[in-house]
């Protein structure tokens, strides 16, 4: 499918619930599915223990685990939705761990299971960069002809050092390959990063931006730093606390990290929200809703903008 050329919106950035509504002729909503992966830097190929910040209980709704089918889980979830718009559409996320960390033939059964429940229009794949053959990409792009398909890569940092205290197992140069090989079959591609990363202050996320920005993304997700109960990290910052934002200070991030974004990248979030008790900080106390009301009103008065200082 060709990326439809969308003007940044009434809230100064390239609003992902504008470029979605564009794309559909109704209402679409995401349905988390765990397709029982796991990554290379827990199964002992790379490393184990996972990167050092993750707990997917921390972000999977009640309806995804994987002691159900894919299609379980995805007509719960749609049952879930119903109730707020009976005639929504859904998109399979294949959200838990690497979900292309598999052979050709066992990621293809999965997913076209998704596809063939009622009402799913299309599959997003959350991956790492160094999960992803030629083989699968070509599929992929095949597939996205029929369907619409997101490729969406954890980047989390264009920092080499951080890359490897968080444990994540590959390199940047790893994510840049991989994000010119997707776009290159025209599939649509989206990134993931992490700002507050332990060891990366204000100035560290500023600089990075235009490197995330010359990716040929399509679409962007940046989250802030949560630190999970359980988690190696917690265990760190428990005995060496670190520096983590104020929703204040974020704000004020997001706003600089923006302006050095081209105005064609579509930023679908700003903000993660772990369960209550499963964070030890920052405590905000703010909804995503209230976080990005917040961050709109900001903008508008400082007269901030995507793509304001961007390099390309």
């Amino acid at each position: 499918m060709e990326l439809n050329k969308v003007n940044i919106p009434y809230y100064n950035y390239n609003d992902y619930g504008t470029w979605i509504r564009c794309r559909f002729p109704f209402r679409v909503q995401k349905i988390s599915v765990d397709a029982g992966f796991t990554c290379p830097n827990r199964d002992g190929r790379l490393s184990s223990g996972g990167c050092i910040y993750c707990d997917n209980r921390s972000f999977n709704p009640g309806y995804c685990s994987r002691t159900k089918s894919i299609t379980q889980q995805l007509e719960e979830g749609k049952r879930f939705f119903a109730h707020k718009y009976p005639e929504m559409k859904y998109l399979a996320y294949f959200q838990t761990y690497t979900n292309t960390y598999a052979d050709l033939e066992t990621l293809k059964k999965r997913y076209e299971e998704a596809l063939a429940v009622e009402d799913v229009v299309g599959i997003i794949i959350g991956t790492r960069p160094d999960c992803v053959s030629d083989e699968l990409l070509a599929y992929l792009a095949r597939l996205s002809r029929q369907t619409f398909v997101i490729v969406e890569y954890g980047i989390e940092s264009a920092n080499e050092q951080t890359l490897r205290y968080i444990n994540r197992g590959h390199t940047f140069e790893d994510v840049r390959t991989a994000v010119e090989r997707t776009h290159a079959q025209g599939i649509l591609t989206g990134g993931h990063i992490i700002l507050g990363l332990p060891g990366e202050d204000a100035a560290e996320s500023i600089r990075q931006a235009p490197l995330i920005s010359a990716l040929p993304l399509d679409i962007l997700k940046i989250h802030q730093m949560q630190v999970i109960r359980g988690t190696r990290l917690a265990e760190i910052y428990e005995q060496s606390p670190f520096h983590v934002y104020s929703a204040e200070a974020y704000i004020q991030l997001i706003a600089q990290y923006i302006q050095r974004l081209r105005k064609d990248l579509v930023l679908e979030r700003f903000v993660s929200q772990a369960p209550h008790e499963m964070v030890i900080a920052p405590h905000w106390g703010l909804k995503n809703y209230e976080f990005t009301h917040l961050l709109v009103n900001y903008l508008k008065k400082h007269e901030i903008y995507q793509g304001q200082l961007a390099e390309i």
